[in-house]
């Protein structure tokens, strides 16, 4: 096992609402390892951007708090001291790839501008230097005519084009960590696969981690080493990728993988899980997933259930293992046949 670069430890992050507090993230406990690629999957609301933004110190006050927990990164508490460290180290040792290129970018300077601002920031660079350390990593990124997009406007650009201008600028300080949000999101098979294909090259020439935030099962299958599913706040299994495929635990992760479709199978309809993610605000202490679950037992709906380990580097959050239930391992072996 690598060793440990960044860490979550019970990790609370709420929102003060006119409606009520909304516990985004609600206990949230993970490692990431030094050159791996950590998934964090679940439905939209579960949180998962939020506890990025929590490590970035991006959570938009006052309204947004954190109002509990650690977050470690190369042996520093983030949070210490107001989130002071973070701001030294965002940017440089930890970049973040946004979800809209098309919104991340400011329209009223160019690509290099936006590139070169880093590398003078973090790494000191000389403005003609960062100007050509900028044109290099276009030509990186994949993107054609580096030298002539350099003075281009984020708005002469397609969203692909942005997206890997996105991946330029946070990669050119060369950060350990690399949190990528939805980074295929809206963008065709095709650069999808190509934005893919540059993350994990990137990955093994610069020995950096990456946190993936997405939905796409497919796209965790491909990159992740670890997978971690969030519902309602909380981290309810987590599991490196294979383990999690062969045999998912939770309820909810079997509902997610047997939602996706399969190649070669033919139904007249997708399976869905029914009932809605719950509403954040004034969620007690129970199973989040008991109202969607059609194995809900009653202590389900009155206790909380923790995070144990079911095997080895393999935890769940569910009552059915507390009480060692066969129901949820019967139903997952279904689900693999």
């Amino acid at each position: 096992m690598p060793g440990t670069l960044a860490e979550f430890k019970d990790l609370h992050t709420y929102f003060y609402t006119e409606q009520g507090i909304v516990k985004s993230v609600n206990g949230v406990s993970f490692r990431i390892g030094e050159g791996e690629t950590v998934a964090l999957v679940g439905e939209s609301g579960c949180g998962k951007s939020v506890t990025a933004l929590s490590m970035m110190g991006l959570i938009e006050q006052p309204a947004g708090r954190i109002v509990g927990g650690e977050i470690i990164f190369d042996g520093e508490n983030l949070l210490r001291d107001g989130g002071k460290p973070v701001h030294r180290l965002r940017g440089h040792e930890i970049a973040m790839i946004f979800q809209e290129p098309m919104s991340s970018l400011n329209p009223v300077l160019t690509i290099g501008e936006q590139l070169m601002e880093p590398l003078m920031e973090h790494l000191h660079l000389r403005k003609k230097e960062a100007r050509a350390e900028a044109v290099e990593w276009i030509r990186k990124v994949g993107v054609p005519r580096a030298e002539q997009l350099v003075d281009a406007y984020p708005h002469e650009l397609s969203g692909g084009m942005l997206q890997r201008i996105m991946i330029a600028i946070a990669l050119c300080c060369r950060p350990k960590l690399l949190i990528a949000d939805e980074p295929t999101t809206a963008l065709d098979v095709t650069i999808q696969a190509q934005i893919l294909d540059l993350l994990r090259t990137l990955r093994v020439e610069t020995g950096m981690s990456i946190l993936l935030i997405t939905h796409d099962l497919g796209v965790v299958a491909e990159m992740a080493d670890q997978v971690i599913v969030m519902y309602g706040g909380q981290v309810i299994e987590q599991a490196p990728v294979l383990p999690l495929f062969r045999n998912p635990q939770h309820p909810y992760t079997q509902g997610l993988l047997k939602s996706r479709p399969r190649l070669g199978q033919r139904v007249d309809r997708l399976y869905a899980i029914p009932g809605q993610v719950p509403s954040p605000i004034g969620l007690a202490s129970i199973c989040r997933f008991s109202d969607r679950c059609e194995y809900a037992m009653e202590i389900c709906r009155t206790r909380e259930p923790e995070n144990r380990n079911t095997e080895k580097d393999h935890s769940v959050a569910c009552w059915l293992y507390e009480e060692g239930s066969d129901i949820v391992r019967s139903v997952g072996a279904s689900q693999r046949a």
